[in-house]
């Protein structure tokens, strides 16, 4: 008899680990970054905490370099509930959801505390709302810091810029920009751009200093000219579908395993960019030059009332931005 309890103990057991086993959930995320990037490393911590939150019920796969597709493919495979998860920056999604274009805007910042103030309140979070009915639902912005031009020339006022090809992220918004500035404004792929440096397909591209290591671009632009003209978040997403499958109590879950990963990465990219410039002009030899910031923003003024004119939305999001400011 004892053995016979044993026996249907363990097959119980057996059933019920088989049962835990079978109602997990692994979340497939891909995104355009190597995997020491401090990208990657945030979107790990997100699914370390998810798992944690939801006791193994939910997981995260994060695939690195584009193992899935680039940006705008993980952007159309997410949509179709083909692809759970991706990330893809504000800049980008402004081509799927028009409320990302308020964030593009350059100098609509006046410094990094006003930045995090409204990607982490309810601005931010009415922007990572707004796409629910495309496809996709926003999770969480991750920092990365400002933008500026890099190339093998000091750029320090936007005459400097006349005549060069810059690459640009395939966004109108900075299409426009760098038009304004007096650029030619050359959209490629992320995944490109160092062969593009290297072969002379543009003269320059703008992006924050990371790009120069991890990227390693720094082995081909010489010169940053730290203008700052725009700080463009990252932004983790899921499938509408996806997010639809899930319990409340695990999209709740979720949310807050994206919110503190956001935070967790604020955290260390400071630290990381001040790395990666001093590694930049120590082993690649790359020249940090400041920039009188109010050429650029003046030139860029007619941006402003353009995006309002298109959109009440946008315009709305302009205004609150500006006055979260205060």
């Amino acid at each position: 008899m004892m053995n016979r309890l044993a026996v249907l103990a363990g097959v119980a057991f057996m059933a019920f680990a088989t049962a835990t086993t079978a109602d997990a959930r692994t979340l497939k995320l891909n995104h355009n970054n190597p995997e020491d990037h401090p990208l990657h490393k945030s979107m790990e911590f997100m699914g370390k905490r998810v798992e944690e939150l939801t006791n193994g019920d939910i997981k995260i796969r994060v695939y690195a370099n584009a193992q899935l597709g680039n940006q705008r493919e993980s952007m159309e495979l997410m949509q179709n509930g083909s692809l759970d998860m991706a990330r893809s920056n504000a800049s980008e999604l402004e081509a799927f959801e028009e409320s990302y274009s308020a964030l593009n805007l350059p100098f609509i910042f006046a410094n990094e505390e006003h930045y995090y103030k409204v990607l982490s309140g309810e601005i931010g979070d009415d922007i990572l709302a707004a796409s629910k009915d495309k496809g996709f639902v926003g999770l969480a912005y991750y920092v990365e810091g400002a933008r500026s031009f890099y190339s093998n020339k000091e750029i320090r006022t936007p005459a400097d810029l006349k005549g060069m090809k810059i690459r640009v992220q395939p966004s109108p918004t900075a299409i426009r920009m760098v038009e304004l500035l007096g650029g030619s404004p050359t959209p490629i792929a992320f995944g490109e751009l160092y062969s593009a440096l290297q072969q002379g397909v543009v003269d320059g591209a703008e992006n924050n200093p990371l790009a120069l290591t991890v990227n390693r671009h720094g082995e081909i632009a010489k010169v940053f000219s730290e203008n700052e003209h725009t700080m463009i978040p990252s932004v983790v997403m899921i499938s509408t579908q996806t997010w639809d499958s899930l319990s409340a109590e695990q999209q709740k879950a979720l949310k807050q395993a994206a919110r503190e990963s956001m935070d967790f990465h604020r955290e260390g990219w400071n630290k990381q960019v001040a790395e990666g410039k001093a590694l930049a002009e120590k082993e690649m030899g790359v020249k940090f030059i400041a920039v009188d910031k109010a050429p650029f923003a003046a030139a860029v003024q007619p941006m402003y009332e353009e995006a309002a004119a298109k959109s009440p939305r946008v315009a709305d999001l302009i205004k609150r931005i500006q006055a979260a400011a205060n």
